[in-house]
């Protein structure tokens, strides 16, 4: 999924609700749209701001190129409501762009207000940091969920806010409208890395981890291919050194594409350099790894029909 997020500063408030829920309406009217929301607006705290997410880019592309769009910024640039920075990308799997920092929450039922009471208090200490920009909060009430978007002029900037005091003492009071604490935006590699901004440090899946998720499937993927691909190549005539790199070019691409997202999503917390990262995560993942391994050793060992070494046509 993608989202985009256009935040405005309006020279008058009057006419700009309607003009911004003109504006998420088309986008919710755009083909591959998930949703599309108004930010909220209290005591000045938050930007006025309009998010759209999409099922993919092309779908997102479209909306953006397209000319319904245009025209409701063309009419909002004449009534002074300009966009007040570059509209921003956020992309599942993906950081958000330098300085921006992307959170979203899930909220006690019937505790919207309090959340929202919570997230301006939040925002109004960090506009005390340097390089502050701004920040746009989108509330689904029937959903009780929420996305916040916090833009500092540079990476650094935001880091100092992320790893202060006065970040962790305005905390408690958030936390206590969520069903579960807030999850950041991160980024996980097609090979099982995690990669996590945690209070202004970069913090990635450790090594050992990563390694166990490659073998959990370059095992099976290889010794299937060497049973049915090998064979083919055989028989068209390729010679065993291009049987070999032709037969790992196939093992890359379904690992890269297809076989280790799928894999990875059961680790997905395991995997999470901060909250897969206690002593019981660490044992229990593991633990199911080496066991899956068991059973691939087991399967192989046995099933005479997937030794590639000592099959027998059929």
């Amino acid at each position: 999924m993608i989202t985009t997020v256009s935040v405005f500063h309006p020279v008058s408030q009057t006419g700009f609700a309607d003009w911004a829920a003109l504006l998420a309406a088309s986008a919710a009217d755009s083909e591959g749209c998930l949703s599309a929301r108004v930010s909220t607006v209290a005591d000045g705290r938050f930007e006025p701001a309009v998010a759209a997410t999409f099922v993919d880019e092309k779908a997102c592309d479209r909306w953006v190129d397209s000319p319904r769009r245009a025209e409701i910024l063309r009419d909002g640039r004449v009534h002074g409501w300009m966009a007040s920075a570059p509209m921003l990308e956020l992309v599942d799997g993906v950081p958000p762009p330098p300085g921006v920092g992307a959170f979203r929450h899930d909220i006690v039922s019937g505790k919207v207000d309090a959340f929202i009471d919570a997230q301006r208090d939040l925002t109004g200490a960090a506009g005390e940091f340097s390089g502050y920009e701004g920040t746009s909060l989108f509330v689904d009430e029937d959903r009780e969920t929420a996305l916040s978007v916090l833009r500092f002029r540079t990476d650094r900037q935001l880091s100092a806010w992320v790893s202060s005091r006065e970040r962790s003492a305005a905390l408690s009071g958030l936390r206590s409208s969520l069903t579960h604490d807030f999850e950041t935006m991160s980024s996980t590699t097609a090979f099982g890395t995690t990669v996590r901004n945690d209070h202004g440090r970069i913090r990635q899946t450790p090594n050992w981890k990563s390694a166990m998720m490659v073998l959990l499937v370059l095992y099976p993927t290889v010794m299937v291919l060497s049973r049915f691909l090998g064979p083919v190549l055989d028989r068209i005539g390729a010679q065993p050194w291009l049987a070999l790199w032709l037969s790992q070019v196939v093992s890359v691409g379904l690992m890269q594409w297809w076989l280790m997202p799928w894999a990875a999503k059961p680790f997905r917390r395991w995997l999470d350099p901060v909250d897969g990262n206690s002593l019981r995560s660490n044992l229990a993942g593991a633990g199911v790894i080496l066991l899956v391994y068991v059973g691939c050793l087991a399967i192989f060992a046995n099933v005479t029909w997937l030794q590639f070494w000592d099959y027998v046509d059929s």
